[in-house]
């Protein structure tokens, strides 16, 4: 499955104060999730391995590294945790890092929010203004990120403009 999204993560330290906002929206809660995302050695983009126990995907997918609403596109592909398709990444490609995170998972009709805390990184949000079928276009979910950006009432200085991967590497 190949998708649009436009998308912000940024350094977030008043976890309840976006739970409250979200909540006060009638914010979807999906539940909260162990996620292990296992970062693989590819040629261009990134390539990883999602296990959890709400989500499980192989996602591959190419964003520009800045900060604010940035453009990413990805193609997903539903994983069985209980397949070998681990054991055949793992020794084909190799390694480059692991995220290790509790993810708590929201949705308010096409945009996904995260409350994340990441294992040696600390704690942060995410908005990703999700286009599965071509209905939004790239222009209204810019659009949708940046209303959500002021609506949490996110300084600049708190945008992450690379993966948690990345930060992880830099440590």
């Amino acid at each position: 499955m190949k998708h649009l999204n436009i998308e912000i993560k940024a350094k977030c330290n008043d976890h309840d104060k976006i739970r409250s906002i979200l909540k006060s929206r009638s914010a979807d809660f999906k539940g909260r999730d162990h996620q292990i995302d296992i970062y693989f050695k590819v040629n261009s983009g990134r390539l990883k391995l999602r296990e959890g126990n709400i989500e499980n995907f192989l996602v591959f997918y190419e964003r520009e590294d800045k900060e604010g609403p940035k453009q990413s596109d990805v193609i997903l592909f539903k994983s069985d945790p209980n397949s070998s398709l681990k054991e055949i990444l793992l020794k084909s490609l190799g390694v480059v890092v692991i995220v290790d995170k509790q993810r708590e998972i929201y949705f308010i009709e096409n945009v996904k929010f995260h409350i994340d805390t990441v294992k040696n990184l600390g704690t942060f949000m995410e908005i990703e203004a999700i286009d599965s079928d071509g209905t939004f276009g790239k222009e209204k979910l810019l659009e949708q990120c940046e209303n959500y950006l002021k609506l949490f009432s996110i300084p600049k200085d708190n945008l992450i403009s690379v993966s948690y991967s990345d930060l992880l590497l830099e440590k």
